[in-house]
């Protein structure tokens, strides 16, 4: 069965972090950019990341950071992704990841409205093919975290490229966005952090733990065709 990954993001609580864990969380996004309201410094990344068990990954989110300071924070949480959320060029995603390597995701900022669709998504992906995915985000204010989604059934039907679907997904409704979204790509995790939290920064464990049996279900739900049809690509 096609297991779809899921990132918790936004973590600054120790409690956070293991309810995440304890839910079945595939990676937790610590966010570096310091306007957000679920900023933390990187040591305060650092120390959160040490408390993760083999196999769950840290990733550490930028917004237009100089790429030396990058590597610095990078330098403090061995094994982390990075994920770009700004508005980095390719060059500067290979520059701030190059020494040593480390894997990256590219935020592509999704508009809200019927713009959606004008979107040249396929041309994003192959302008930033270096990173290991491409994650969806809504374009809004401040650079994510809104709370909002964008209209899923206007992105390209064929996408050449791992996708990371965010942006405004919740409980209610990932399993939609996941059963929407995974047939156009090469395969498909999911980013939540608003859809999860109490309030800005702060998390709720039964959220996240409704978060990750809707992701099962829709997993569950392609299991069902592909058994039906074994040939079915969905």
């Amino acid at each position: 069965m096609i297991r779809t990954r899921i990132k918790i993001c936004g973590i600054t609580r120790e409690q956070d972090l293991d309810a995440a864990v304890a839910a079945g969380a595939d990676a937790v996004g610590f966010v570096l950019y310091a306007k957000s309201p679920r900023y933390v410094t990187p040591q305060r990344a650092a120390a959160l990341a040490r408390r993760l068990p083999p196999f769950v990954t840290p990733v550490l989110l930028f917004v237009n950071t100089p790429p030396e300071e990058v590597a610095t924070a990078c330098d403090q949480v061995p094994g982390a992704m990075v994920q770009f959320h700004g508005d980095e060029t390719p060059a500067q995603c290979l520059a701030a990841t190059a020494h040593p390597a480390r894997p990256f995701l590219r935020a592509a900022r999704i508009p809200l409205d019927e713009n959606a669709g004008r979107f040249d998504l396929v041309r994003f992906a192959a302008e930033f093919s270096q990173a290991q995915a491409i994650l969806l985000d809504a374009h809004v204010e401040g650079y994510g975290g809104g709370g909002k989604a964008f209209n899923w059934s206007l992105l390209p039907t064929s996408v050449d490229s791992h996708l990371v679907l965010s942006g405004g997904l919740t409980p209610a409704n990932v399993t939609d966005g996941i059963l929407q979204v995974r047939p156009r790509a090469l395969s498909l995790a999911v980013d939540v952090s608003s859809g999860v939290e109490a309030s800005k920064g702060i998390k709720d464990a039964d959220k996240i733990n409704r978060f990750v049996a809707a992701v099962r279900a829709a997993d569950a739900h392609f299991a069902e065709i592909q058994h039906v049809d074994p040939l079915s690509t969905a």
